[in-house]
């Protein structure tokens, strides 16, 4: 029997005597870090009846927050993609002196605490800063706009898309752009019907996830946005209504986040093992 059926059989095995204690250990640990807290939110979301609930979703202050954190999400989800499709096949493509750090320097985002990201965003875009001071003696600025979210949760999420599309990009099969070269496709005409396509799998997943992370974006939008209402996005919100001890209002939209969340995992589950098929 070779190794890979004898691991597979194993571990599939129902009579298995630890199996029941390594299960036991997972679902124990998961308890207090990850279900009780996850089940909390919505045991006080619906603590005053569904009604209650649904009154505190819809109130307009929260609609808003709603709507704000999933267009600037979009946004950012978007150009992230794009920005990682590129700078994954350039990474791909080329060899050259420094791809090293800048390979560093594209995944340092995920390092840097949100807050030191919101810092850095306002030292750049801020009145007194490096592109904001061109626009002082104009009427608008970036900072604590709509704009200043979307740039956050761009700086916050630049890497994700671009970690999952290049290793895709490094398992793919260099014999299958040659032969579309040798049949007399352009680089171009290459890329968009031969390379393109065998990355759909990793531009949803890091879609996705881009998506997931910027819809939940606090410590940056934080500093960004001015604590403005019409810059308060959907953790903005909940924070505000925990500072005020609306804890139903709170944990209303928090489970609406939570809900959120669970849908896109579940996306980028149910993509990857189609696309494993």
């Amino acid at each position: 029997m070779n190794v890979t059926a004898h691991n597979r059989t194993y571990s599939g095995r129902p009579n298995d005597p630890v199996r029941p204690f390594g299960i036991g250990f997972v679902v124990l640990a998961m308890m207090p870090l990850v279900i009780l807290p996850l089940a909390s939110i919505f045991y006080y979301g619906f603590n005053k009846g569904p009604i209650h609930f649904w009154e505190a979703v819809k109130a307009p202050a929260a609609i808003y927050s709603l709507q704000l954190s999933l267009m600037t999400s979009s946004v950012a989800t978007v150009c992230n993609v794009v920005f990682g499709i590129i700078a994954a096949y350039v990474m791909y493509k080329y060899r050259f002196k420094g791809s090293s750090a800048l390979m560093i320097v594209i995944s340092l985002p995920t390092a840097i605490p949100t807050a030191v990201a919101g810092v850095a965003l306002l030292l750049v875009w801020g009145r007194s800063g490096l592109f904001g001071s061109l626009l002082e003696y104009t009427d608008y600025q970036v900072m604590f706009t709509t704009a200043a979210i979307i740039l956050a949760n761009i700086f916050v999420t630049f890497p994700l898309a671009f970690g999952v599309i290049k290793p895709a990009l490094d398992n793919l099969d260099p014999s299958f752009e040659s032969a579309a070269e040798t049949m007399g496709a352009t680089r171009w005409q290459t890329f968009l019907y031969v390379v393109l396509p065998s990355l759909r799998g990793a531009i949803i997943t890091g879609a996705l996830l881009t998506f997931a992370r910027c819809i939940g974006e606090f410590g940056s939008t934080i500093m960004v946005s001015g604590n403005k209402a019409k810059t308060m996005t959907a953790p903005l919100y909940i924070y505000a209504k925990f500072n005020e001890a609306e804890v139903e209002a709170a944990t209303a939209i928090a489970a609406v986040l939570a809900v959120i969340s669970f849908i896109v995992f579940s996306l980028i589950l149910f993509t990857r093992n189609r696309l494993e098929k």
